[in-house]
């Protein structure tokens, strides 16, 4: 047979969801090497044009969620993208690997390291640009930034689509095309995410089933095997959670719903601030007060600035519900896999971990691997209290019974959350 005949024959077993070992090479450049990936330049069509149905990825392959459960990446890489393995970069004053980058982005936004896998080999091909995959500018060189700005702009497209909020994109050549109605939300943060580098006849292709779809296939087999529906289930219900604080402390409530990490995600985050131990503490300061545990669980992911607890207590945190308490000081921070109770402490509030010009602490929730909305059908209760927000990131309110506390960025009698 034929090599073109082989590839051919390899997509249509794909497409008619017959996967296997088969499919998957260990080695060797990709079968569908060679094909045309885009048409020829033409002049750019007038008005919007009608955009694709194609399904390239379900939703559960765009979050880091229980269909990683079994996957390991460190394996996978080393095996299949050894450049990766040998890749080093300084990322906040110490060396990662290419291996370790990529984990450490995929978990910290919630974004499914296959997806990042594949999108790196159908921009690179088989030889692999790892400083500059996506964007060619020096603002982004480098794996992590690149890797960074991937994950955050597949964010926005999906948690945007997630609330109806985006049905039309505009390609790198100004050409305008419509998301259709059917689209699900993961298929349609991929097309956002071309949006930005390609223009229509490489957007046509790249959105295709010969485009990330076929690169997505050879890795790791059709994307649909891992489908998990619904990721959300309909009749989902948040567990009892609690004040991340001693209430009787009484901390300020200082940004209503915003990114729960990086600008793209949904608006699950919550932040609140410490009373402050002396007139004298202002902006970043090491702060005695303790954060403290909504409900029980075990501590999972412990990093710069950052805790991941796991309420479901499997070790996993794309399964079930999980809690982000990010600026949490390395000083007295509970240790990685502490079961903990509500209540219990796990550090103190800091400016460590991210961009913060004061001491607090920025909470989110995430099920299944997906970012809760403290604004949406779900919203954010912690107590008595419940999270409302005004459609504008860091306005909002918690209310309780006929009170309503208002989100402000300095401490106040006004904001202050007991």
């Amino acid at each position: 047979m034929k090599p073109s005949c082989r590839r051919t024959l390899l997509l249509l077993l794909i497409l008619m969801g017959i996967t296997g070992a088969c499919v998957r090479p260990d080695k060797g450049p990709s079968p569908f090497e060679g094909f045309q990936r885009a048409t020829q330049p033409h002049e750019l069509p007038l008005g919007p044009q009608p955009g694709t149905d194609f399904e390239i990825i379900p939703n559960s392959e765009l979050v880091y969620g229980p269909a990683l459960k079994d996957f390991d990446l460190r394996d996978f890489v080393s095996e299949h993208f050894p450049e990766m393995d040998a890749y080093r970069e300084e990322v906040g004053g110490r060396e990662w690997s290419g291996a370790q980058i990529l984990e450490k982005v995929s978990r910290d936004y919630s974004v499914n390291p296959r997806l990042l896998l594949a999108l790196l080999r159908n921009r690179g091909g088989v030889g692999l640009n790892l400083d500059d995959p996506f964007l060619p500018d020096v603002s982004h060189h480098g794996l992590f930034r690149q890797l960074s700005w991937a994950a955050d702009t597949l964010n926005y497209g999906y948690y945007a689509s997630r609330v109806s909020a985006l049905d039309q994109l505009t390609l790198a050549d100004g050409t305008l095309v419509n998301i259709p109605d059917q689209v699900v939300a993961g298929t349609a943060a991929v097309q956002y995410f071309y949006s930005f580098l390609l223009g229509y006849a490489d957007f046509q292709a790249a959105v295709g089933p010969l485009g990330l779809f076929a690169d997505y296939a050879v890795l790791f087999g059709s994307p649909r095997v891992f489908a998990i529906e619904p990721l959300i289930p309909g009749d989902l219900v948040q567990p009892l959670m609690h004040l991340p604080y001693d209430r009787s402390e009484g901390w300020y409530f200082t940004s209503g719903p915003h990114s729960a990490w990086g600008s793209g995600a949904a608006w699950a985050a919550l932040d609140f601030a410490p009373p402050l131990p002396d007139e004298d503490s202002w902006g970043c300061y090491d702060s005695p007060a303790w954060v403290r545990a909504v409900a029980d669980g075990r501590i999972v992911r412990v990093s710069d600035g950052l805790l991941v607890e796991d309420l479901d207590g499997d070790g996993f945190e794309g399964t079930g519900w999980t809690i982000l308490y990010m600026h949490v000081s390395e000083n007295d921070r509970v240790a990685l896999g502490s079961w903990v109770e509500a209540g219990d402490a796990l550090g103190h509030p800091s400016c460590e971990g991210g961009p913060a010009n004061g001491t607090h602490l920025h909470i989110a929730r995430r099920y299944n691997g997906e970012w809760i909305p403290a604004d949406q059908d779900l919203p954010f209760f912690l107590d008595d209290w419940v999270s409302h927000g005004f459609g504008v990131e860091y306005d909002g309110i918690l209310a309780r019974g006929g009170s309503e506390i208002h989100a402000s960025g300095f401490p106040t009698d006004e904001n202050r959350v007991y």
